[in-house]
């Protein structure tokens, strides 16, 4: 079964800073919205203050917890919906319009962890239809390489903030990117596929490797991954803080799913809490794949029910 195709009209998932820097020099100018998307999970406000102290002018900033995630539900019950679950498509539609997105817009996000935080930008906006948005491979680091005399200065706070008129933005959900975690769970005990119809997701952990085993766990109460679930540290995605080359990349996830017994439209990508599991949603897209699935309240959601099964050690581990 294959994905909603898409609405608008797609750029390759990458840009990269000089290309950046010619179009923010271009006139005409593109419309164009850039996101700073840097952040830090043991400080939630470092991202923004860094921001504000330096940015891609004319960027704005896009907060993990307030623009990129939806309220939390259910802490400390079973019925938790994870430490980062998905905005609504309402939500983030009025967060889209109010900073000026419309159809013809390009957007390229950045941050300064590798894409960390960029990748959940770049699927929210995938989510709900809009195609033409693009990551800023090696991020803040990489414009930061191309100063003092690569052309545009960066903005701080004392550089007035750049302002663009809201728009009414329509969001078109693109329909089967998303697994929930009751999925997930009648999956985990169901049958091998049968009659060539998957009976069961395949799904692939963006953690690090001693995270998955159950191993020094200091986000979530409960150490260990989610059984069947095979480890794709997001990391390995790159190289020298940018993405490895899509024929690189194309070679490590073909024989990733192989070994996994996996194919596009049974994987399912997962992490703690949805975000660097879009890492690997972006590394594959650059790869040339198929749109996958998102388990968005990942291991965070998982073990908050201690009627879920959990599993722990190498089982599933992957290159």
């Amino acid at each position: 079964m294959s994905l909603a195709a898409a609405p608008s009209p797609a750029l390759p998932p990458l840009t990269d800073a000089a290309e950046l820097r010619t179009r923010l020099a271009a006139s005409p100018a593109e419309d164009l919205l850039l996101l700073d998307c840097r952040f830090n999970l043991a400080d939630a406000g470092a991202g923004e203050a860094a921001w504000r102290a330096g940015h891609i002018p004319g960027a704005l900033y896009a907060h993990l917890d307030r623009d990129l995630s939806g309220p939390k539900v259910g802490q400390d019950t079973p019925a938790f919906t994870g430490r980062h679950p998905l905005p609504s498509p309402e939500a983030l539609a009025r967060t889209l319009g109010h900073w000026g997105l419309r159809s013809d817009t390009r957007v390229v996000a950045y941050d300064d962890a590798g894409g960390m935080f960029a990748a959940r930008a770049w699927w929210l906006l995938r989510w709900l239809g809009h195609e033409r948005v693009q990551v800023l491979d090696g991020g803040w680091p990489a414009w930061l390489a191309l100063q003092p005399d690569g052309g545009l200065s960066n903005s701080s706070s004392d550089t007035p903030v750049a302002t663009r008129m809201p728009s009414t933005f329509t969001p078109q959900v693109r329909s089967g990117w998303r697994v929930m975690a009751d999925e997930v769970l009648a999956s985990v005990q169901a049958p091998s596929s049968t009659q060539g119809t998957p009976s069961r997701w395949h799904l692939l952990d963006a953690r690090a490797p001693d995270r998955f085993r159950g191993e020094n766990e200091t986000l979530d109460p409960v150490g260990g991954h989610i059984p069947g679930a095979h480890n794709r540290f997001f990391q390995r995605n790159l190289q020298e803080g940018r993405f490895k080359p899509a024929e690189v990349l194309r070679e490590e996830f073909t024989a990733l799913m192989a070994g996994a017994g996996a194919n596009t439209d049974t994987l399912v990508h997962q992490c703690g809490s949805g975000v660097t599991a879009c890492h690997n949603l972006l590394a594959m897209a650059h790869a040339g794949f198929a749109p996958t699935r998102l388990y968005a309240g990942s291991w965070s959601e998982w073990c908050a029910d201690p009627a879920r099964p959990v599993a722990t050690g190498n089982d599933g581990a992957a290159a």
